[in-house]
């Protein structure tokens, strides 16, 4: 028997667009910072949300089609995926 609120179920399989809760996140750290900064490296989103570059690039393109308010373009391979969000 689960003892998991509905709440708390739902909050874990992310927002409405239909992203996961790592999607989600990813998404909600490229708005926050979306007019600071153009260029996000992988790595970098990766190291302040606590996951792995890996893990950023593999969820990127859910995220990117999802995103209605920025857009997300794979931008360049340097030492890393970097990506291009405008606002």
């Amino acid at each position: 028997m689960s003892t998991a609120q509905p709440d708390a179920v739902a909050l874990d399989r992310g927002d409405a667009a239909g992203l996961s809760a790592k999607q989600s996140r990813i998404l909600r750290y490229l708005r926050e910072n979306a007019g600071e900064r153009t260029y996000f490296k992988s790595r970098l989103i990766a190291d302040d949300l606590d996951l792995s570059a890996k893990e950023v690039g593999a969820n990127m393109a859910a995220v990117a089609e999802a995103a209605t308010d920025i857009d997300v373009e794979k931008w360049g391979y340097s030492s890393g995926t970097t990506w291009m969000v405008t606002a």
